[in-house]
Order: C-alpha cells, then sequence, then structure tokens
C-alpha cells in the first residue's frame, strides 16, 4: 500500500515531512488534520452529512424498504454513534448498504455481500483501511475528529485496478465519511453523497473473527 504522503499534493506532502525538535533533536510527526487535506467538494460534502440520511432514508422508505431499514437496527439510525470511535487495527468483514438513488431508474435500497476491509497502523501516524475485495474497494485515511466519530479521506478502486489513484486526483473517485460506532462490535463509515449512484453508502464494519 502506498505511503499517506503519496496520496497528497506535492506541496502539502513537504510540508507534512517530519521535522526536528530544537531540543535533542528528536524526530517530530505532525499528524494533519482531515480540514487540511480535504477537498472543498468533500470538506461541503461532509457538512450535509445530515441531509443525505434525510433523502436517503426518506427516499428508500417510499420505495417500500422501510422493513430492510429497521431490521439493520443502529446502523441506519443517523444519531446511533456512540463514544469511542476509534476502530482497531485486524481484519473485518464490511458490507456496503446503498440508500436513496442518483436517478430515477436507480435502486432506492441496495444491500451487497460482506467482503474483507483492512485496517492497520501507518508509518505517517494515521490509520489506514482498505477493503480487500469486491468491485468497489475504498481505500484511505481515518483522520481524528470527535469522540463520536473519525473523518475517513480516500477514493474508490474499481475492477481489476491494482492501485488506487492519490487523493484529490479524480473528483469522482473522492471518498469522504463519518466512522462511528454503532454497537460493541460494530462500526459503520457513512459516505455523504457519493458521486455514484446512491444518495449515501454505508459501510458497515465488524471484527472477522
Amino acid at each position: 500500500m502506498r505511503s499517506f504522503l503519496s496520496l497528497l499534493p506535492p506541496a502539502l506532502a513537504a510540508f507534512l515531512l517530519p521535522s526536528c525538535a530544537s531540543s535533542g533533536g528528536a524526530e517530530e510527526r505532525l499528524i494533519p488534520t482531515w480540514r487540511a487535506l480535504a477537498t472543498e467538494d468533500d470538506r461541503r460534502r461532509l457538512r450535509e452529512w445530515r441531509d443525505a440520511w434525510t433523502e436517503a432514508l426518506d427516499e428508500a422508505r417510499a420505495a417500500g424498504h422501510s422493513a430492510e431499514i429497521a431490521a439493520e437496527g443502529a446502523l441506519l439510525e443517523p444519531d446511533s454513534a456512540l463514544p469511542g470511535s476509534a476502530l482497531p487495527s485486524g481484519d473485518y468483514r464490511c458490507r456496503t448498504i446503498k440508500l436513496g438513488s442518483r436517478g430515477d431508474d436507480g435502486l432506492a435500497f441496495v444491500a451487497y455481500p460482506a467482503f474483507r476491509c483492512r485496517v492497520t497502523p501507518g508509518a505517517d501516524g494515521l490509520l489506514h483501511l482498505a477493503k480487500v475485495g469486491g468491485s468497489q474497494r475504498p481505500v484511505g485515511r481515518l483522520l481524528e475528529e470527535h469522540n463520536r466519530w473519525m473523518i475517513f479521506l480516500g477514493t474508490l478502486q474499481l475492477g481489476d485496478e491494482r492501485s488506487a489513484l492519490s487523493y484529490g486526483r479524480d473528483r469522482e473517485r473522492n471518498l469522504a465519511g463519518r466512522l462511528e460506532r454503532v454497537g460493541e462490535q460494530r462500526w459503520r463509515i457513512a459516505f455523504p453523497f457519493p458521486h455514484f449512484e446512491s444518495l449515501l453508502d454505508v459501510l458497515e464494519l465488524v471484527p472477522a473473527s
């Protein structure tokens, strides 16, 4: 997997390179904030997260999917986040639920089977998350924001692509979401207003073992 700095514009990557402290020469690591890294478009999408939830759920229920939504419990309740959002490193079973549609002929509710995701600590001091299987694979980093959520910034890797595009290179591939814990061993990343297909994507993560 490529380093976090390789996902950034050159000027910002250079700014984030480790520097030496004036006392003792110890190496310091500057952990960036998500606002410093996110594109303007992604900052807007994250600000509108509640609008995405409302529109997506309303459309899915109007299309007859109330029972499926209720069956998912806290996963599809916008205000169900619990304290302690940090996601432990390891392998996860992750599945995507798409809510709402960006077109008149789209589906208002689609639940995909689970694939494997992996969370690893990076040398950059951030958690790296990558979906290992499937035709649409989020790849990115998790940044601290609040006790009840973290911010995911990354890109969408498609089909048989062997590597992910750098974040910010292709607006349509950029991903921005809120990671929240919604159960004892259950997390989600909610992606408001994704550029493809739906109004809201919810990626559920539960430990693989």
